[in-house]
Formats: C-alpha cells, sequence, structure tokens
C-alpha cells in the first residue's frame, strides 16, 4: 500500500457508479483549495505515511463497560470512483482517479468469555468542493457467537446498503438509504476541514458500529449538533433523540482525535457510556513493518 504523493487537482470529472455530485457552495472553493494546497497539509497527509493512533477503549455492551483499545489509522490513497476500490496503477486511470482520506477503525475488546474484534472503513473524498459525499463505508464485525458484515456505496442520490448477518431477523439485505450526513465521515471531515461540519438541525445517518451492536434499521435521523472550541481543544456533538456522540479533538494541525464519548440509554433505561481516550501515536508507513523484527513498534503504541 502506498499513500498518494500529489496534490489534488480540482476536476469536475464524473462518472459510473459514483454518479454526479453537486458542489458545496462557490465561496468555501477558494477556502477548500488553499487548505489543501497549503504545504503543511501535503508534507503531513502527502508524505507516503500514515497516521496510526491507539485508545483506550471503555466499551459499553449487555450493560456493563468493557475495557479495549481502539485504533485510528488515516492515510490519504487513490480510489476509483466507478469501482469505488483503491487503485493498484493510478497514473493509468487519472480519469476514474480520486485522492481519498481512509479511516480504518478498529475496536477490540472481551465480554465475559468471549472476545469482540470490530473493524470500520470509511473513503472520504480530500476535494470536498467538487465531491462533498463520502463515497463508501464498510462495517465488519466478529464474535464467538458470529459475524457480521455491512457495506455502503454511494449511487448518485442513495447510499447502497448490502447487509450480511448471522441473526435471522436481520439475515441478508440490500436496500437503498437516502443520502445525507454520514456519522462515519465525521471522522474523517474533521482531519480534513473541521470548520465545514454542519451545526444547528442536520440530518444524519448514525454510525454504523452502533446501528449493528443495536439492531437498528439504517435510516437518516433528524439530530442536533454543535461545535464548540474549549481552552485547549475542540468538540463536535451530535444529539440524537436517544443518544449522544460527542468527539474532542486538537485545536492545531492535523486536528487529531484526542478523544470521544457516546451515550445512550439501555435496557430498562439505564444510561451507558462509551468512551476512549488517546494513548499513543505514529506517523509511519505500517505497511511496510509487517517483520518479525518490526513487532516492536506494537509496543510503541501500547498494543498487546
Amino acid at each position: 500500500m502506498k499513500s498518494s504523493l500529489h496534490i489534488i487537482v480540482f476536476t469536475l470529472v464524473y462518472s459510473g457508479l459514483w454518479g454526479c455530485q453537486q458542489p458545496i457552495d462557490t465561496p468555501k472553493a477558494k477556502r477548500l483549495q488553499k487548505l489543501y494546497k497549503n504545504e503543511q497539509f501535503s508534507e503531513y497527509w502527502y508524505s507516503g505515511k500514515a497516521e496510526v493512533a491507539s485508545y483506550n477503549l471503555k466499551q459499553s455492551r449487555y450493560g456493563e463497560v468493557h475495557e479495549g483499545k481502539a485504533v485510528f489509522i488515516f492515510v490519504t490513497e487513490p480510489f476509483s470512483k466507478s469501482k469505488q476500490v483503491k487503485l493498484d496503477v493510478p497514473k493509468e486511470t487519472k480519469d476514474d482517479e480520486v485522492t481519498v482520506m481512509k479511516l480504518n477503525f478498529t475496536k477490540k475488546f472481551t465480554t465475559g468469555i468471549y472476545p469482540y474484534s470490530m473493524m470500520l472503513s470509511a473513503f472520504t473524498p480530500v476535494d470536498r468542493y467538487h465531491y462533498p459525499k463520502t463515497l463508501k463505508v464498510t462495517m465488519s464485525s466478529q464474535e464467538w457467537c458470529g459475524h457480521v458484515y455491512s457495506q455502503m456505496n454511494l449511487e448518485k442520490k442513495k447510499y447502497r446498503l448490502k447487509s450480511f448477518s448471522y441473526f435471522e431477523s436481520e439475515g441478508d439485505q440490500e436496500v437503498s438509504v437516502e443520502t445525507a450526513l454520514l456519522e462515519d465521515q465525521v471522522w474523517n471531515q474533521i482531519r480534513l476541514d473541521y470548520k465545514s461540519l454542519p451545526v444547528g438541525k442536520v440530518k444524519i445517518i448514525p454510525g454504523l458500529f452502533f446501528t449493528r451492536l443495536k439492531h437498528k434499521d439504517l435510516k437518516p435521523l433528524i439530530a442536533s449538533a454543535s461545535l464548540q472550541e474549549k481552552t485547549d481543544h475542540i468538540t463536535y456533538q451530535i444529539y440524537y433523540p436517544e443518544r449522544a456522540l460527542s468527539i474532542h479533538f486538537s485545536k492545531e494541525f492535523p486536528y487529531q482525535i484526542l478523544s470521544w464519548e457516546e451515550t445512550y440509554k439501555g435496557i430498562g433505561g439505564k444510561e451507558l457510556t462509551t468512551s476512549a481516550t488517546l494513548d499513543r501515536t505514529l506517523h509511519i508507513d505500517y505497511w511496510a513493518k509487517n517483520n518479525i523484527t518490526d513487532s516492536y513498534l506494537r509496543d510503541s503504541l501500547n498494543l498487546k
């Protein structure tokens, strides 16, 4: 795997499955171009390295809080607009290429005797002026009872959702979901341009981790969002009718995620909270560190 090493070039090419997106308002165009073409952004995100950050996780599940680890991996890479996959040879398919910020988000925790392993990936175009919608989100969850998998692909004005589960009530599904802000893209949007995060009443599609753990249908909800600048960090909060998510990130570039809390009411109205706090960070080409001699780097992330 290699990160895209080029500066994003704005283009009005639309094709294939991805469909035509309407660019966001013109006044933001100059700001976005200045933002993504500045040297600081390029040196960090087009360096051929990823940001890998570990977090101390406290995951609410079955009415209790279970300790574990979460990892965020942010990296830019070339992506196919038509196939919605990473391009193998970008220079041969320029008309189909868009640079994305990819988030790989993992959680590992144990409930009693058996472990959970969860992973979510979100692919958000860096050029949010011409391509304001996230292209794709995937999620998988494995534990001793079985595993589930979901995938959302942008298709014109809808997200096409395919979902597979070992639960009879869920089974195999394929549905269309109205486009809206994705909770799962908020993490990428913070890293790219947190000032563009919507505030006030917002139509938002809840995250795949939450909807699958709670066995909820995936659909847009009306939520209330706020962006608050604190003394030493910035907080983005989303208030759903029965749930709240607060994400805290640094005030300075590269706007690293520092912590988050997710609160909701469980069985019997008991309030439950999942939270995580930043532990360690590496800026590294982790895909090249796959030998036994590289295993010491896990200690650098405080991962057992």
